[in-house]
């Protein structure tokens, strides 16, 4: 048996067009999912603290200051397994504390101390290699912020008017990290001195030295400890500071992001009926169609069972093929669409393992649907009946 049926081109190209609208929307279906999980479990995985108002402004990300003497407090607290100091401040000094997930990020890492973050122990480096303890004046870039600026390793890159090479270049997490670009705190308390001139002047006059020049922490818990206790604990213990208890966060990040999930939820469904739709139409339609081929079998003796057999092997090898054709209309679609967003550093389109499985699984048990409804309506009719109606 042929795996595409002859006369059925037509057809196929039909079951493409739907799939294809189904693949690619939920393509951007999964991109918002990815992002939103990412996100959740990027600010789940350390306790994040941040120094109080100083400077350009407060927060994790806007020139809090968080001293050396903070640090070694909380690492004292009771269940604190890790406290590494950063320096997180924004590409673009207009932005807010919740687009630390979305916005542009210079982020000076002390290397020296083991990443606390519980789910990014080490950031998977595509490209090059990871900071280290020693590096000045190199860089790691997140995949979105190295793409946007077509930057790979051993290019130049300037940052707030310092020049770094890039050392490395990051895989995809499709959350937050893509789109940091990653320094040696050192490095990172040099670019917060160029563009803040109070920190300058309390530190010229003494009351700082260079390692009070941290805007926040990332804090990690010993195993079997309770994250939220100890960032409570830490709250509670240490004065001054800013900290995130994990689920709340994670409950803002949701509640941030309630409207992508509803237009998750509004793009799934509409998805499934934009494809189901076509595919199911198209294969009925294509199956009435021949309606007078099948009465002129019946009449040379045909069995309904083999006539059940015959439709729906058409049916598969049809959904297969338009399937197949849909899959690939889309991914072009999608990479045509991401050449250009990349440059701006965003994603748009994540054609998931799961998703192009779905999609597969998804069109050939509705095309085989199809078909058995389609036959079990025309062997109903009688084979004279069959051949008049197909005239």
């Amino acid at each position: 048996m042929r795996l595409l049926p002859r006369g059925y081109a037509f057809t196929v190209v039909g079951i493409a067009v739907g799939m294809a609208g189904l693949v690619a929307l939920g393509a951007m279906a999964e991109r918002i999912t990815r992002f939103i999980d990412g996100g959740d479990r990027f600010v789940l995985g350390q306790i994040s603290v941040a120094g109080r108002g100083m400077g350009m402004g407060a927060g994790f990300t806007a020139g809090g200051l968080l001293p050396a003497a903070r640090l070694a407090e909380i690492a004292r607290v009771p269940g604190v397994a890790g406290v590494q100091g950063q320096v997180m401040l924004p590409l673009s000094t207009s932005t807010s504390h919740f687009l630390t997930m979305t916005q542009e990020l210079l982020l000076g890492l002390d290397v020296a101390t083991p990443a606390p973050n519980r789910h990014y122990r080490d950031m998977p480096v595509r490209a090059g290699r990871a900071l280290r303890p020693d590096d000045r004046g190199a860089v790691v870039l997140g995949a979105d912020f190295a793409a946007s600026r077509q930057l790979g390793v051993g290019h130049r890159v300037t940052l707030d008017g310092k020049d770094f090479i890039v050392a490395g270049v990051l895989e995809k997490t499709l959350t937050a990290p893509d789109r940091f670009a990653m320094m040696t705190i050192e490095d990172a308390r040099d670019l917060w001195l160029r563009r803040d001139p109070f920190v300058v002047q309390v530190l010229a006059a003494g009351r700082l030295t260079r390692a009070d020049l941290n805007s926040g922490a990332a804090v990690g818990w010993a195993a079997g400890e309770d994250p939220d206790a100890v960032a409570r604990r830490v709250q509670a213990v240490v004065p001054d500071v800013n900290v995130t208890i994990p689920s709340e966060l994670s409950k803002q990040l949701r509640s941030g992001t309630a409207f992508f999930s509803s237009l998750l939820l509004g793009i799934a469904t509409l998805a499934l009926v934009v494809g189901g739709l076509s595919l199911s139409n198209t294969v009925t339609a294509a199956i009435f169609e021949r309606i007078r081929d099948f009465g002129i079998k019946r009449a040379l003796g045909a069995t309904d069972l083999q006539l059940l057999t015959e439709v729906l092997g058409e049916a598969l090898g049809v959904s297969f093929w338009g399937c197949g054709l849909g899959v690939a209309l889309a991914l072009a679609l999608g990479w045509a669409v991401d050449t250009r967003a990349l440059r701006d550093g965003q994603q748009l389109f994540f054609f998931s393992t799961r998703l192009l499985a779905f999609t597969a699984g998804f069109a050939l048990i509705l095309g085989a649907l199809a078909a058995t409804y389609a036959t079990l309506r025309i062997v109903r009719l009688s084979p004279a009946e069959a051949i008049r109606r197909g005239a």
